[in-house]
């Protein structure tokens, strides 16, 4: 009887050593895997989490799109240029949500298909990691940065603040062929963009992207009466993205807007 008692404690106290981890695991951080699907088409993407994320708050959510150099479907690329080396520089600068869908080869952000698949990641990512609808922000570089302005252009009441890089509206093709009296596109684009607080960062010698891309809507941006922030970097080309995103002041004044906040100078 004495040997039986002592048996079913033992499994007792293995059971409970064995469900102990179920309660105290630590959540998964860092960055991770995830997927969408749109239209029957799997996209691989990544989100980063704090290392102190923890369900019982809401997080601020940013998504990061991309340049063209790192279009695929390996879902794991697009975090290796931009903000996802700053993030692994200084870790401690980026205490949000970080959404990184990767677009596919040979198109842009501004296709329909992509535009949704970034949008359903934020969506989806929003809804397993907590965020906070009211501080969902965007920014991207190269591609990603026209890829910005077109979101913020299509959805002007999502995102509390943005922050395109070396980005623009008229194609690098176009935009060296547009009179510079004509700035209708540039206005265009900001009269739907609206009052979304902007923080816009070009290199002045950048070769691919005409600086006159970020000229022309810091200009327009300011037109509507919108937050502008407009930082050129001289003499710096097209990876204006590496001290865009280590700027000290970045991150604070970014998670410092809000959806509640009032949209005006």
């Amino acid at each position: 009887m004495h040997h039986r008692t002592r048996l079913l404690f033992a499994f007792v106290f293995a059971a409970l050593l064995a469900a102990q981890p179920l309660h105290a695991k630590k959540p998964e951080t860092g960055f991770l895997d995830r997927a969408v699907t749109i239209q029957g088409i799997e996209y691989k993407y990544q989100v980063y989490l704090p290392v102190d994320w923890t369900t019982k708050k809401k997080w601020p959510v940013i998504l990061f799109l991309h340049g063209a150099g790192e279009r695929g479907d390996d879902g794991l690329i697009q975090s290796e240029v931009g903000i996802g080396t700053a993030i692994r520089r200084h870790r401690s600068r980026f205490p949000a949500v970080i959404v990184m869908p990767q677009c596919r080869k040979d198109i842009w952000w501004s296709d329909p298909v992509m535009a949704e698949m970034a949008m359903s990641a934020v969506a989806v990512s929003q809804k397993e990691f907590r965020g906070d609808p009211q501080r969902t922000y965007l920014t991207g570089l190269s591609m990603g940065g026209y890829g910005t302005w077109y979101l913020a252009a299509n959805h002007p009441d999502k995102f509390a603040a943005i922050a395109p890089i070396c980005g623009g509206i008229l194609r690098p093709e176009e935009s060296r062929k547009q009179p510079a009296e004509d700035t209708r596109p540039y206005t265009e684009a900001a009269q739907k963009v609206g009052k979304t607080p902007v923080w816009i960062f070009h290199g002045g010698d950048d070769p691919v992207v005409p600086v006159a891309e970020s000229q022309h809507m810091a200009e327009a941006m300011k037109a509507v009466s919108a937050e502008v922030h407009y930082t050129e970097y001289p003499g710096v080309g097209h990876n204006s993205w590496e001290k865009a995103y280590a700027e000290p002041d970045f991150m604070t004044w970014l998670l410092s807007k809000s959806l509640n906040s009032p949209r005006s100078k």
